[in-house]
């Protein structure tokens, strides 16, 4: 099960509908990726395995004030 550690998302579940209307049950994956992020605060990377549109927040206005919004800490995701 691929679950992103700074957003939080995961799975989504649902139909898969056919033109007859025969609904299957089927699971959507979120886009999660394996990054290194090099924090200048901490002057170290850190290895992270998050959603790309968390990293896109992430690129945007960095890691910790991202974590800081979310009420997360260094520890939450490692």
């Amino acid at each position: 099960m691929a679950k992103c550690k700074l957003s939080g998302v995961g799975p989504m579940h649902g139909n898969n509908d056919t033109f007859s209307h025969k609904r299957t049950r089927r699971t959507w994956q979120p886009n999660v990726q394996k990054r290194s992020i090099f924090v200048p605060e901490l002057g170290r990377t850190i290895k992270i395995r998050a959603s790309a549109r968390a990293m896109k927040s992430v690129n945007r206005i960095g890691l910790l004030a991202y974590l800081r919004k979310n009420g997360l800490t260094l520890k939450d995701i490692s």
